[in-house]
């Protein structure tokens, strides 16, 4: 039986995807992987063509035309893996960022009880290693901003490694997602705690990428910041 199905976007990842997909398909449990990737220069969908035929039915690939930001690589891998009928569906990076190993902590709180289970970086103090303090000011303020703002007590409402159910993503209805950097990984987790789902934070560390290059940009930091703004405004005049 699959432990669900583990969407990874990638743009320009070719020093990193083959180690990722090789780390996530050597865990215990039975992780599939759907790589969405926007026609990277780099060349990284020909890499993952080519491991299909090593890990065939459980390694998908989907590529779109362009770059089109992060939140709707998302959406499309979500439609995809609700129309595929998977139970567990992920989000995680491509760079390491995020240890595989740690997809076995999520699939374990959501088999407990947790409707999402996130990655979380600040549940259990500060556990980000090689981030200079700036950002990991910026990103650990951003949740405190997001907590005052929103009333949601979560620590780490920036976080991109997470769990879903099945149901909680065909609840809140993801064709009405609008945002797509951080500011998408925010409306996710709001609209999951407005809907009532059990959301659960796991301690995890992450690590800055070693191999590739950041997608993060100041417009980016800017939709965030007004964006969460927005979504409480459209949840008091409940046109979330």
């Amino acid at each position: 039986m699959s432990a669900g199905i583990v969407i990874i976007p990638t743009y320009n990842e070719i020093e990193n995807i083959e180690r990722i997909i090789h780390a996530v398909f050597q865990l215990p449990s039975s992780f599939h992987v759907l790589i969405v990737d926007d026609n990277s220069p780099d060349g990284t969908f020909n890499k993952v063509a080519e491991l299909q035929k090593q890990y065939p039915g459980k390694l998908f690939l989907e590529v779109r035309t362009k770059k089109s930001g992060l939140g709707t690589a998302y959406v499309h891998g979500f439609k995809w893996a609700l129309s595929h009928n998977y139970q567990y569906i992920y989000e995680m990076d491509a760079d390491f960022s995020h240890n595989p190993n740690d997809l076995e902590k999520l699939y374990l709180a959501c088999q407990n009880g947790a409707d999402v289970a996130i990655g979380s970086r600040y549940s259990k103090g500060v556990n980000v290693v090689n981030w200079p303090l700036n950002r990991v000011l910026m990103s650990y303020f951003a949740s405190v901003y997001v907590k005052f703002i929103t009333g949601m007590q979560i620590h780490d409402a920036t976080a991109g490694f997470i769990c879903y159910k099945r149901n909680v993503l065909e609840t809140i209805n993801i064709d009405k997602i609008k945002f797509v950097g951080y500011a998408f990984q925010i409306e996710m987790k709001y609209r999951a705690f407005v809907n009532k789902f059990k959301i659960e934070e796991v301690p995890i560390i992450f690590t800055d990428r070693t191999l590739g290059e950041s997608k993060m940009s100041g417009a980016i930091i800017r939709e965030a910041v007004i964006g969460v703004i927005m979504l409480r405004i459209r949840k008091i005049f409940n046109k979330l």
